[in-house]
């Protein structure tokens, strides 16, 4: 697929020698939309329904959070960047997954997007929005014209000796045991049925770009199975990924990461939430993709949120990466995988999910894809 890059510009290889040996195939899927009907330039928030809000404010302080706004019915939650609120949950039975809201340029685009989509724009605070529905079935939202909080004091990254040229003499390293400084929403990783459509109405409506693709090796002739979308900011450089989707039997919520300011900040803050009984999933150890350090949790509703820093930036000339999805693959160090983090621990309620993905025609999923997913887990 041709991209589109400066005149004079050649398209930047940032995964040669890495991991993009075969790289795509004819008729693959394309990395991006030519004509997207949209270009959204950030995730805003995430929305959640808990059943309760206090157990979510201590949780939500412990893991670095600031508390935007708070009613008895409602939780706005921010980072200590000039941003939108990271999260908004609201009072409900059960736990679960709202969906996310992204941010368009402008209003102009939020009107734009409602009329290929044929829906109508909403008013939200003094911007606009509009509310879809992607292939999957998730709500998404998508907002522009919103004020944004002022910034909030944070302390500076620490500085590092590093090499031959030290940059601390005759001081000492003392970073504080404290909750982590969350900074921004960085990303938010989706499971879906329907990998391939989802894929393109993403690409197609909100303008996003793929920054690496994973695929199955048993099952390489049906194309991608996870892929690592990230803005399109043009010159810009942008998050690696902003929104990452995996092909599997389930549709919603995998996870959902925050930008700290350190490695000092990643693993201080892991040793306070072990402290207060929170539960690890895995970490610490740094990504391939996006090559973030990063450290995931539970939240006390089993939500998964990750603390990660020092995340790989690219531009819109990146071509993406392609490689093999498999459970090695997921990280450069660290501990080993843990079983939570794959998925691969069996719940009561997994048997009919797989029944019930493996019922619907409509799906991606049969019996070949679960045989080859597992395979790639336990690889």
């Amino acid at each position: 697929m041709e991209i589109d890059v400066p005149t004079g510009t050649a398209p930047a290889d940032v995964h040669h020698g890495l991991h993009s040996e075969l790289g795509a195939l004819r008729g693959e899927h394309p990395e991006r939309a030519r004509n997207p009907v949209i270009k959204v330039v950030e995730l805003g928030w995430l929305e959640f329904v808990k059943p309760d809000l206090d157990r979510a404010e201590r949780f939500a302080r412990d893991f670095g959070f600031v508390v935007h706004e708070r009613t008895p019915d409602r939780l706005s939650l921010r980072g200590t960047w000039s941003a939108l609120p990271c999260l908004v949950v609201r009072r409900g039975r059960g736990a679960r997954f709202v969906g996310p809201t992204f941010v368009a340029e402008s209003v102009a685009d939020v009107r734009r997007l409602a009329r290929w989509a044929g829906a109508n724009t909403l008013p939200l605070g003094d911007g606009q929005a509009v509310q879809l529905t992607d292939p999957s079935g998730i709500p998404v939202r998508v907002v522009a014209g919103l004020d944004r909080p002022a910034p909030l004091p944070e302390r500076d990254p620490l500085d590092l000796n590093l090499g031959t040229k030290p940059v601390r003499v005759n001081a000492t390293q003392r970073a504080p045991r404290a909750a982590a400084e969350v900074q921004r929403l960085g990303h938010v990783v989706l499971e879906t049925t329907r990998f391939q459509r989802a894929l393109s109405w993403y690409l197609e409506a909100l303008g996003l770009i793929v920054s690496d693709f994973l695929y199955l090796d048993d099952l390489r002739d049906r194309g991608p199975t996870m892929a690592f979308l990230r803005c399109d900011l043009g010159s810009v450089p942008a998050d690696h990924h902003t929104l990452a989707m995996h092909l599997g039997p389930r549709v919603g919520y995998v996870h959902s990461a925050y930008q700290v300011t350190d490695l000092d900040a990643v693993a201080a803050g892991g040793e306070l939430l072990a402290a207060r009984g929170y539960r690890r999933v895995w970490g610490i150890g740094r990504h391939i993709q996006g090559s973030q350090i990063f450290d995931y949790w539970r939240d006390p509703d089993r939500m998964m949120v990750e603390h990660y820093t020092d995340g790989d930036l690219f531009d819109s000339s990146v071509e993406p990466g392609w490689a093999p999805m498999s459970a090695s693959g997921l990280a450069q160090w660290g501990p080993p995988v843990s079983r939570d983090f794959l998925g691969s621990k069996p719940g009561p309620g997994m048997i009919p999910v797989l029944l019930k993905a493996l019922g619907d025609e409509t799906n991606e999923i049969d019996k070949n894809v679960l045989k080859a997913l597992a395979k790639a887990m336990a690889a």
